[in-house]
C-alpha cells in the first residue's frame, strides 16, 4: 500500500463501490459539534437541565459541561432512577469474539492497523464454530462478532458464514467489522445478524483525516452513515461511540449522543445503544505501549455513595489527545442517560471492574465478560492464536462477572428476546 499515495485521497470524499444516501444528520451533527462549548455553560445551566424531566440537546450539553462536573452525584442519582425505570435491575451479558485481525487501514492509535507487525490470523469456520462452542458453554446467549477492517481477508460471505454458526449457539448477534452498504447489511441480517456497531472515533474532521491515514476507514462520511444504512438494511439495533481521547471528549461525547438522538428520531422503531471506550495501551512493533500515570482519589459520582478512582487511561504518543479519568467518563455516561433513558449502555474491559462493577445499574444496562481482544483464544481446540488489538483491564470469567452482578442485587441477564 502506498500509504503517501493514500494521503493524498480527501477523506470526505467517497470511494467507488460506496453507497451515498440522502440524509443531512451528518451536516446537523458537524455544525452541532463545531459550535458546542463545553465552558459557555453555568451552574444554573446544569440544575436547569436536572430539573427537566423530558432533556433538549441544550440540556445535554449542559449536562456534559464542565459546570456540571461538581453535579455529578446528582446527576449519577437522576441517571440510576432513569436506569432503573426503563431496564429495571438487569444488567445484560454479551462477549466479543475477534475472528480475523488482517487489516487494510492506517490508523495510529489502532493495534491492528496495516503496518503494525503483529502476528495476523483469520479462524476457519471449524475455529469460528469451536470457538463459539466454547463460549456458548459459559451460559452467554449473546456475542458480538468482531474483525480487523479487511475487505479481501474478511469478506461479506465470510462475516456472513460467522454470523450463521453463531445463530446456532447464541440468540443475540451482534457485528463490529468495517462499515457496508445497506444491501449488505440486509445480507448479513439474513445470515442471523441482529445490530450494528460502529465506532466513529472522533468526529472532528481534521484530527480524524491525521489519525486515519490509509485505507477505507478515512472516508469520514461513509464511516458515519454506516448506523443509518444498516437500519435501512434491516438490522433492528444500532450503537455509536467516540473513543474517548482522540480529541475533545466533550464535544465528540455531544456529537455522538446528538448523532444517536437524530437517529432515533428519523428510526424511532431502531434499538439505540452506547459503547463508552477509552483509549487503551496498544500492542506495537515494540512491545506494549502501557504508561503508568499513578493513581489518585476522587468522589466519583455513585447515585449514593464514595467512589475511589484509580486512573487515567494514557493516550499513546504521538496522538496528543486528551486523557479521560473515570469522574470525567462517569459524567459522560451519565449524561448519555439522561438525555436519552431509553438508549442502552454498555461498559467494555476497557475498563477495570472495580469501576466497571460501580456503572452498572448506574448508567451502563451490559457488560462484556470473559473478554479476549485476540484471535483464536477461548477454545483449546484452536491451537494457533492471532495478536490482542489492545489491552483489557477486567480480566474475569463469566461467572466472576455474574456473581459481581448479583452481589450489587441486580439480575444478570443473558437474553430477552422471544423468536416466534
Amino acid at each position: 500500500m502506498d500509504t503517501n499515495l493514500q494521503r493524498q485521497v480527501s477523506h470526505m470524499e467517497y470511494l467507488e463501490g460506496m453507497e451515498q444516501i440522502d440524509s443531512d444528520i451528518l451536516d446537523k451533527v458537524l455544525e452541532a459539534r463545531g459550535t458546542y462549548e463545553a465552558r459557555q455553560y453555568t451552574a444554573q445551566d446544569v440544575k436547569k437541565a436536572l430539573e427537566n424531566e423530558n432533556r433538549t440537546i441544550e440540556d445535554f450539553g449542559a449536562l456534559l459541561s464542565v459546570a456540571a462536573e461538581p453535579f455529578l452525584e446528582e446527576m449519577a442519582k437522576k441517571a440510576k432512577q432513569e436506569t432503573e425505570k426503563h431496564f429495571g435491575n438487569s444488567v445484560y451479558l454479551f462477549t466479543p469474539i475477534y475472528i480475523s485481525n488482517y487489516c487494510e487501514n492506517y490508523c495510529i492509535y489502532c493495534g491492528f492497523n496495516c503496518h503494525n507487525r503483529i502476528h495476523r490470523m483469520k479462524l476457519s469456520k471449524e475455529g469460528i464454530e469451536q470457538e463459539m462452542a466454547a463460549i456458548a458453554r459459559t451460559g452467554l446467549e449473546e456475542i458480538l462478532i468482531l474483525t480487523g477492517e479487511s475487505h479481501t481477508k474478511s469478506d461479506i460471505t465470510y462475516i456472513g458464514e460467522a454470523c450463521k454458526v453463531a445463530r446456532k449457539y447464541f440468540r443475540m448477534v451482534g457485528i463490529e467489522v468495517y462499515p457496508m452498504n445497506s444491501s449488505e447489511y440486509t445480507y448479513l441480517r439474513e445470515c442471523g445478524a441482529d445490530y450494528v456497531t460502529v465506532f466513529q472515533e472522533t468526529y472532528d474532521q481534521k484530527r480524524y483525516e491525521s489519525l486515519h491515514l490509509a485505507g477505507h476507514k478515512r472516508i469520514f462520511p461513509y464511516r458515519f452513515h454506516a448506523q443509518e444504512r444498516a437500519l435501512m438494511g434491516g438490522m433492528r439495533g444500532v450503537a455509536f461511540a467516540a473513543l474517548l481521547g482522540l480529541s475533545d471528549f466533550r464535544k465528540d461525547a455531544f456529537a455522538t449522543g446528538l448523532h444517536a438522538y437524530y437517529i432515533q428520531r428519523k428510526y424511532p422503531y431502531a434499538e439505540i445503544s452506547f459503547s463508552c471506550p477509552r483509549l487503551r495501551p496498544i500492542v506495537t512493533m515494540e512491545g506494549s505501549g502501557k504508561t503508568d500515570l499513578g493513581s489518585g482519589k476522587a468522589d466519583l459520582g455513585s447515585g449514593g455513595g464514595q467512589y475511589k478512582e484509580k486512573e487515567t487511561i494514557p493516550v499513546v504518543e504521538p496522538l496528543g489527545g486528551k486523557e479521560v479519568s473515570e469522574r470525567q467518563l462517569m459524567q459522560i455516561m451519565c449524561a448519555y442517560r439522561l438525555f436519552m433513558p431509553f438508549a442502552g449502555m454498555t461498559i467494555s474491559t476497557r475498563e477495570r471492574e472495580e469501576f466497571r462493577d460501580h456503572v452498572i445499574g448506574v448508567a451502563a444496562t451490559k457488560i462484556s465478560a470473559g473478554v479476549s481482544t485476540g484471535i483464536g483464544s477461548h477454545s483449546e481446540e484452536v491451537k494457533e492464536q492471532g495478536d490482542n488489538q489492545f489491552e483489557i483491564a477486567d480480566n474475569r470469567n463469566v461467572e466472576q462477572v455474574v456473581c459481581a452482578i448479583k452481589e450489587q442485587g441486580l439480575q444478570p441477564v443473558m437474553n430477552d428476546y422471544v423468536y416466534v
